[in-house]
């Protein structure tokens, strides 16, 4: 998203979290590699862990799947009206890559991408 925002020239602050983040870690060494194939850098990436100082921060949380929203729903119901679906637009959840090697971490990224692209066009 922050890449897609600079190269549209659109301004808007990002954050990143996860429900059940490994804090302070970095990004998953197949997620860097795929990144970087992209021309993103994940090198100092550290997992955070979402809460509601976050919830209630953002304007609009995007999740990559219905699971994730119910989560959040339920954490801080005052915040379910911004939490949606970052496939929302392209009618997709998007799956988690993780220890499912290379090419799942290349079709996620490109699933991704698709609905970041969608997603600047409305911001």
């Amino acid at each position: 998203m922050r890449k897609a925002l600079k190269d549209s020239d659109r301004h808007a602050q990002t954050r990143s979290a996860g429900i059940n983040a490994l804090v302070g870690h970095p990004a998953d060494p197949d997620a860097q590699t795929i990144a970087s194939r992209h021309g993103m850098d994940l090198s100092d990436h550290r997992a955070v862990q979402v809460d509601r100082d976050l919830l209630h921060w953002a304007n609009l949380i995007l999740v990559m799947e219905d699971a994730h929203r119910a989560e959040l729903r339920s954490r801080d119901p005052d915040s379910s009206g911004k939490v949606l679906l970052l496939g929302h637009w392209v009618q997709s959840q998007i799956p988690d890559p993780y220890l499912q090697g290379l090419d799942m971490f290349e079709q996620t990224m490109t699933l991704i991408q698709r609905s970041v692209a969608c997603w600047i066009e409305r911001i």
